[in-house]
């Protein structure tokens, strides 16, 4: 994983997006590791590591929203590796609360599950597009302005 961080963070503003949509898919990957040794360690643009971070981890949870809309629970369990519970857990948790629950899809661990629950649900893709946007840039932006505080 060192090695595929390396590769990535000698890509730049390309690797940034690249790690951000590894991250955003079910695929368990850290983008906040090359977010931080990108900002640490280069003179790259804050704002535009975040917006690189941001676009790639969107497309990552689109795909997420994309794989819920094939609806076949043992399907997903069984090709994605993801748990029946974890989906079932997400999908009663943003039932009711409609597309705009993908704004919480940065988070750890439960993130794609909410993803995938919203595409199960067949949410509105322009809702869980926007909220989905506004959750990622926000978190970045947070991780961004750390470590720039901290340089």
């Amino acid at each position: 994983m060192d090695t595929l961080n390396e590769i990535l963070i000698s890509y730049g503003y390309w690797g940034m997006g690249i790690a951000a949509f590894l991250a955003g898919t079910i695929i368990p990957f850290s983008s906040e590791v090359v977010m931080a040794a990108l900002l640490a360690t280069s003179t790259m643009d804050p704002f535009l590591t975040v917006v690189s971070g941001t676009i790639g981890n969107v497309a990552g949870s689109m795909v997420n929203y994309w794989i819920g809309t094939i609806g076949d629970m043992k399907l997903i369990k069984r090709v994605f590796g993801i748990k029946e519970e974890k989906l079932l857990k997400a999908q009663k948790f943003v039932e009711g609360r409609g597309a705009w629950m993908g704004v919480l899809s940065f988070l750890p661990v439960v993130g794609e599950a909410i993803s995938i629950a919203l595409g199960i649900m067949r949410a509105n893709p322009t809702i869980v597009l926007i909220s989905t946007f506004l959750g990622k840039f926000g978190r970045y932006l947070l991780i961004a302005y750390s470590v720039e505080a901290f340089k």
